[in-house]
C-alpha cells in the first residue's frame, strides 16, 4: 500500500524576526492544528521536504518536529513518517484562526492631579542613587527572610514612630508590608469573619481590598462621631487625615470610635497614610497612641519616597500580630529585600527626613495657589493638608472643571468616584506630582470650567 503523498504546509517563516527558525516552524504547525487546518492522523511532509520546500536547512524542520512530538502535537511512525497525534483536536471544525483585535489607541497622555500622587524633588536624587548602590553590593538573605521584614528597618520604623507618631513600640512589633491595602488584607486574614467598616466617602482601593476578601462592606460617616459599629468585626479609618473629605478626627470622636470598637470587640486599622505633611500645625498624633490593645496602625512610603516602592509597615494589637506573623511564615509573604534593604539605607542616612521636609515646604507653598483659584467658585470640604484638597460643589459644575481640565491635558478626580452612599460632591484637587507650571495649567483649565 502506497502512502498518499502529504500535503503541503501554508507556512511561511520571517528570518528577520527575532524568534529561531524552529521555533517559528513549530507556533506555525500549532496553530495549523489548533485552527483544525490538519486534522488528527493528517500525515506531514518528511523533515527533508519540508526543508526544501521552506530553503532552510534540515535541522530547522527537525528540531522543529521534535519539539511538537515532545509535545504531544505530531508522533513518528516508524517507516511511515510523522503524523498529527491522535491526541489533537481532531473533533474541532475547520475554521480560519480568530483574528486579533487591532490594538486600541493609546489613552490620552493626562497629567494626574489625584490626592496620591507626591512630589518628588531631584534634588534628592543622590540620596536615591547611593541607596540603590549600597543594595548592589549587599548580601541578600540565604533563603526567606524573616516576614516581619529587616531587623535594622524594623528598629529604624520603631524609633521613627515613636519620634514622629507617639506610637511607642518595640522593633519586634513592627512588620514591613508591601503597601497600605498589603497590611490590610494580611490583617483582615487573621481577624474573625464579619463585616468591615469603611468611611464613606473613602479610600478606594481599601474598599476594594475588603470586597475581594469576600467580606461585606459596611459604611461609616466620613465626619462626625461613630457610636455603634454594628456587625462590623473591623473598622478602618483615616483620623490624622479623613480620605478624601480632610478632616482631623476630633479627640472626643476617637474615644467614642474606641468605645464603640470596645463593646463589639472589634479591631480599629488606622491608616496613616500622610500625617507627616501638616503645614498649618503639627502633625497629629496617631490614634493608635491611644489604644495599642485595640488599635492596628498602618503606615506607607508611597506618600514620602514613592508610590512605586510599594513598602508599608504595621503594628498590630500583640495577639493579632503573632497570627498575621504565622501565616506570613507559612505562605513566605515578605516584601521585597532589595526594597527594604534600600529604604532603610535612606532612613538611616537622613534622606527621608530631608524629603519630607522639602515636599512640606513645596505643598505649603501650593495649598495657598489651589485655595485661591478655587474658592470664589467652590467651598472647602476642610482644612488643606498634605498634597490634596477637596472642593464640594454641584455634580455637574464639578463634571465641567473636570473636562475642561481634560482638554487641557490633566486628570483631575471627581469626588463622587471616592462615594458609596454619601451625597457629597465636588473635586479631589492633587497638587504633589506636578511641577509649579503644571498645576499652574491645571488650576486655569479649571477655573474656565467652572467660570
Amino acid at each position: 500500500m502506497t502512502l498518499a503523498t502529504p500535503p503541503r504546509l501554508p507556512v511561511r517563516l520571517d528570518r528577520t524576526a527575532a524568534a529561531p527558525l524552529p521555533a517559528q516552524l513549530a507556533d506555525r504547525v500549532r496553530a495549523l492544528v489548533l485552527a483544525g487546518t490538519l486534522r488528527a492522523g493528517d500525515r506531514l511532509p518528511s523533515s527533508r521536504a519540508l526543508a526544501s520546500e521552506l530553503a532552510v536547512s534540515r535541522a530547522v524542520t527537525a528540531q522543529a518536529y521534535e519539539q511538537l512530538v515532545a509535545e504531544g502535537w505530531l508522533e513518528g511512525r516508524h517507516g511511515s513518517g510523522t503524523f498529527v497525534a491522535p491526541t489533537a483536536p481532531a473533533d474541532r471544525p475547520t475554521t480560519a484562526p480568530r483574528a486579533r483585535p487591532a490594538p486600541s489607541a493609546p489613552p490620552d497622555r493626562l497629567v494626574r492631579l489625584d490626592a496620591g500622587t507626591p512630589w518628588i524633588d531631584p534634588r534628592h536624587a543622590a540620596g536615591w542613587r547611593r541607596a540603590w548602590r549600597e543594595v548592589s553590593t549587599a548580601t541578600p538573605p540565604r533563603g526567606y527572610d524573616d516576614p516581619r521584614g529587616l531587623p535594622e528597618l524594623r528598629a529604624a520604623l520603631a524609633e521613627r514612630l515613636g519620634r514622629t507618631r507617639g506610637v511607642a513600640c518595640h522593633p519586634d512589633e513592627v512588620a514591613v508590608t508591601g503597601g497600605t491595602t498589603d497590611g490590610l488584607r494580611h490583617l483582615l486574614g487573621a481577624v474573625r469573619p464579619g463585616p468591615v467598616a469603611l468611611e464613606d466617602p473613602g479610600y478606594r482601593a481599601a474598599v476594594e481590598t475588603v470586597r475581594a476578601l469576600g467580606r461585606p462592606v459596611r459604611d461609616l460617616p466620613a465626619v462626625g462621631p461613630v457610636d455603634d459599629l454594628g456587625d462590623a468585626v473591623a473598622a478602618y479609618v483615616t483620623p490624622a487625615h479623613q480620605h478624601p473629605l480632610g478632616h482631623v478626627m476630633p479627640a472626643a470622636h476617637r474615644i467614642a470610635l474606641l468605645g464603640a470598637a470596645a463593646r463589639v470587640d472589634a479591631l480599629v486599622v488606622e491608616d496613616d497614610y500622610d500625617s507627616e505633611f501638616r503645614y498649618d500645625v503639627a502633625p497629629v498624633p496617631a490614634l493608635a497612641a491611644l489604644d495599642r490593645d485595640r488599635v492596628a496602625y498602618l503606615g506607607t512610603a508611597a506618600k514620602s519616597v514613592a508610590p512605586s516602592l510599594r513598602l508599608g509597615w504595621l503594628v498590630a494589637p500583640s495577639g493579632l500580630a503573632d497570627a498575621v506573623q504565622r501565616r506570613r511564615v507559612v505562605t513566605h509573604d515578605a516584601a521585597p529585600w532589595p526594597v527594604q534593604r534600600a529604604f532603610w539605607a535612606l532612613l538611616r542616612d537622613g534622606h527621608l527626613d530631608r524629603v519630607v521636609r522639602t515636599a512640606r515646604r513645596v505643598y505649603a507653598e501650593r495649598a495657598p495657589l489651589v485655595t485661591a483659584a478655587l474658592t470664589p467658585y467652590a467651598e472647602a470640604a476642610g482644612p488643606t493638608a498634605g498634597m490634596y484638597s477637596t472642593w464640594l460643589l454641584p455634580h455637574d459644575r464639578a463634571v465641567a472643571a473636570r473636562d475642561a481640565a481634560r482638554l487641557a491635558g490633566f486628570e483631575v478626580p471627581l469626588l463622587a468616584g471616592y462615594c458609596r452612599a454619601a451625597p457629597v460632591r465636588g473635586l479631589v484637587v492633587g497638587f504633589g506630582g506636578v511641577t509649579d507650571d503644571e498645576l499652574e495649567r491645571a488650576l486655569a483649565a479649571l477655573v474656565r470650567g467652572l467660570a
